[in-house]
């Protein structure tokens, strides 16, 4: 069970950040994080909710292993677009 998977930060509107891919994006609150994170950065949410920021190289460790092992995480937030 996956309760947070490192997110990349594409775009920031107000209290909302639009993560994902160029493929696959959908809205996060960053209220919680709000002036702790930027477009680039990385986050953990959970259920719609930014929960805390992740250092790119760790961000970039988690995906990567995830990807080995052959496991996805299915998109927990209800807000999809794109």
């Amino acid at each position: 069970m996956c309760l947070a998977t490192p997110l990349k930060v594409l775009r920031i509107e107000e209290n909302e950040a639009i993560v994902g891919s160029e493929a696959h994006q959908h809205r996060v609150d960053i209220s919680l994080i709000l002036g702790s994170v930027g477009v680039g950065d990385y986050i953990l949410s959970h259920n719609g909710m930014a929960i805390n920021t992740v250092a790119s190289d760790d961000a970039e460790k988690i995906l990567k292993m995830i990807e080995e092992s052959g496991q996805t995480c299915p998109t927990e937030d209800n807000h999809e677009h794109g």
